[in-house]
């Protein structure tokens, strides 16, 4: 590692956003003059394919996870930063709330990490008022975790945090959550979703990526605050006529109820938590269905919002949903490989049968 370089350690390197921070922490500053960041990635497997390709790039792949704790602390040895993003759909909810709150208690032990930062997402339970409606276990972990890191000192002659909440990715258009699930016989694309007339506050995994190098290019400027940030505010109509004025093809969106959406899936009934899908069905485990229950409800009921002011004058470059699509020539391609997880062939799958009649 260059000796002048500030070392960023990167948990959830090998995953969608973990690959988009670090992609931009290499990156030249916008004067041109090369990243001023090193990066080094925990990992299960360093030999994997998605590791290997991070070492190509120069990333510092070291083996462990986030059940091994004597590796995450020297992983954190001797950073200068740390970008933590804790997989809540391997370990669970409960796991990934105590995991994210020890991790910093372990960044303050190790003594050298000048900037933390939490990536987080909205804790829709407590914005709702504590409605068990809106309780969506892979939020509200995050969201719980940022909400006692607010407790916590944030000193520049000491360790400071941020956090940064974001939101369900505008790459999710390739796969089945926000993409087309059916295509009628004259051709029309069928985007089925129970979002009603709410909206998402969508971002752009690049869009992301700028928001993870802004947080360490102005330590002192974030220090102790919470980014919410996204790319675009959309709801389906605007999906709809955005990606008909892009690319000409027919679409509309097909609006359903909760269990109609969740029909055009298999497995949704299995734990939401890789490490605890054994392929049965658990008792009193949270589970896809009720999960994604939740995380629809947020977004149909409009409870999580944006200051899409604020967050166009610090990124005055970020996407628009037309803009990613041009970018992206989207024409509603589904893909596999975008999540981790979908990769490793984990989650739900589409029901053919189900879709085909859209």
């Amino acid at each position: 590692m260059s000796s002048n370089k500030k070392l960023i350690l990167v948990l959830g390197a090998t995953g969608a956003q973990g690959i988009a921070v670090i992609d931009k922490l290499l990156a030249p500053s916008e004067d041109g003059l090369p990243s001023p960041y090193v990066v080094r990635a925990l990992t299960r497997d360093p030999h994997g394919k998605r590791a290997v390709e991070l070492s190509e790039k120069g990333v510092e792949c070291v083996k462990g996870s986030l059940d091994d704790i004597p590796s995450i602390i020297s992983a954190l040895r001797g950073v200068h930063g740390a970008w933590i993003n804790v997989d809540g759909f391997t370990v669970g909810e409960e796991k990934e709330t105590y995991l994210g709150i020890r991790i910093f208690e372990l960044a303050k032990e190790v003594g050298t990490v000048k900037h933390f930062v939490w990536s987080s997402l909205d804790y829709g339970y407590k914005k709702s008022g504590y409605n068990p409606k809106y309780q969506c276990g892979h939020y509200d972990a995050k969201g719980r975790v940022a909400d006692w890191m607010k407790s916590q000192t944030s000193l520049s002659h000491g360790m400071t945090w941020t956090v940064v909440t974001t939101g369900p990715y505008i790459e999710m258009l390739g796969i089945h959550m926000f993409g087309p699930l059916g295509q009628r016989k004259d051709g029309t694309l069928v985007f089925a979703t129970p979002v009603g007339e709410g909206h998402v506050p969508m971002i752009a995994l690049r869009d992301l990526g700028f928001f993870a190098r802004y947080t360490f290019d102005h330590r002192e400027a974030v220090s102790g605050k919470e980014l919410e940030v996204a790319s675009d505010i959309v709801g389906w109509d605007y999906l709809v006529s955005t990606f008909q004025k892009v690319t000409g093809q027919k679409a509309i969106a097909h609006y359903q109820t909760f269990e109609e959406w969740f029909n055009n899936f298999d497995n949704v009934d299995l734990p939401l938590a890789h490490d605890l899908d054994k392929g049965v069905k658990v008792e009193g485990v949270t589970t896809w269905r009720t999960n994604f229950t939740a995380w629809w409800s947020l977004w149909r009921d409009d409870i999580i919002t944006r200051d899409m002011n604020w967050i166009r004058k610090v990124n005055p470059r970020g996407y628009t949903l037309e803009k990613w699509m041009r970018e992206n020539n989207y024409t509603g391609n589904l893909r596999i490989d975008l999540l981790k997880n979908g990769e490793d062939g984990k989650g739900v799958r589409i029901n053919r049968k189900v879709v085909s009649e859209l």
